[in-house]
């Protein structure tokens, strides 16, 4: 595999079509920032901190321990926070060609979450593939290292298998075509937590009439396609009011409420809270957990200098290339 590339500080790295190739292992870090410029599939681990990423399923941040995939169009932008730290694998259509000759292999647009020791593991072969140089594709096989992370990668996805059976197609290549179209639907829909998406626009999206639409996503995700929207709207207002300073009226706009009352009310029936009392808890959980660090002396502000030993330790002693370095 081609040495690793990485965006540090503030630097941008564009990653273009590179023919030939399996794979590539890009990262980012300190507001370095990555944008993927060629048609391959791409999946992204959040290490640390959080990060910015603008693909055309919207916007979304990630933050530690978070995943998230894209289809070969997505072209996505990744920009880690001051102290965020990002690593992405670029994934080539003959790989997954070349994987599922032999298997019933798959990797599907979607995002989720990863347990503390999944992202180590993820952290690992992410490492061991960065130093495999041979990574030409005319050789036919992919080697031990990507193949592993492959299979991983395939493995924190194993809940889409089963929604894959509930697709409709004579054939598997058929019923992933459909699935895939209804993940990125899914992934537009997070996206865009903003404002209230339509159902015509997510049918269009997928090419499937209004009605079918709105029965697949519901056979699949288990609700409607505006229950999910909602949902999706409020865990977003919840968020904006554990980090943010906005007001709650600003909250509940930035959310696609454009009534304060039914703010107020959508927000109480989900969370069993007023918006000001959720505020408060997660401020005072979020001192409680700051105490704890201090008192066990774990992690206490994350600096520039643990930022850069945790870069060295999972990157830099694997002769990664650092962008502008």
């Amino acid at each position: 595999m081609e040495r690793a590339k990485w965006a540090d500080r503030g630097q941008l790295l564009r990653i273009g079509p590179a023919e030939g190739q399996w794979a590539r292992c890009v990262g980012a870090s300190r507001m370095g920032s990555v944008e993927l410029t060629s048609q391959d599939l791409s999946i992204w681990v959040q290490m640390r901190a959080g990060s910015w990423v603008e693909a055309k399923e919207g916007r979304f941040y990630l933050r530690t321990g978070d995943w998230i995939a894209f289809a070969k169009d997505s072209l996505p932008q990744i920009q880690p926070d001051q102290n965020g730290i990002c690593i992405g694998l670029t994934i080539a259509e003959d790989a997954l060609r070349a994987m599922s000759r032999f298997s019933d292999f798959g990797l599907y647009v979607g995002r989720g979450r990863l347990k503390p020791e999944q992202a180590r593991t993820v952290a690992r072969m992410w490492y061991r593939a960065s130093r495999n140089i041979d990574n030409d594709s005319r050789s036919g096989r992919i080697q031990a290292p990507l193949r592993s992370m492959l299979l991983f990668l395939q493995e924190i996805q194993a809940e889409y298998g089963q929604r894959l059976g509930l697709c409709p197609g004579a054939s598997l290549g058929r019923k992933r075509q459909v699935f895939e179209r209804m993940q990125r639907a899914s992934l537009y829909l997070e996206g865009h937590c903003h404002r209230i998406v339509r159902i015509s626009e997510l049918a269009e999206r997928t090419r499937f009439s209004t009605w079918y639409f709105s029965k697949l996503f519901h056979k699949l995700y288990g609700e409607s396609p505006l229950a999910a929207s909602a949902r999706m709207r409020l865990d977003h207002a919840a968020s904006l009011l554990a980090s943010t300073l906005m007001t709650i009226g600003e909250v509940g706009a930035a959310s696609g409420f454009d009534n304060s009352c039914s703010f107020a009310r959508s927000f109480r029936a989900r969370f069993g809270m007023t918006a000001s009392e959720y505020r408060a808890a997660r401020r005072d959980a979020d001192l409680m957990l700051q105490r704890r660090r201090i008192a066990n002396a774990k992690d206490v502000g994350a600096s520039s200098g643990s930022v850069r030993s945790m870069r060295e330790n999972v990157i830099k002693n694997s002769g990664i290339r650092l962008v502008g370095a």
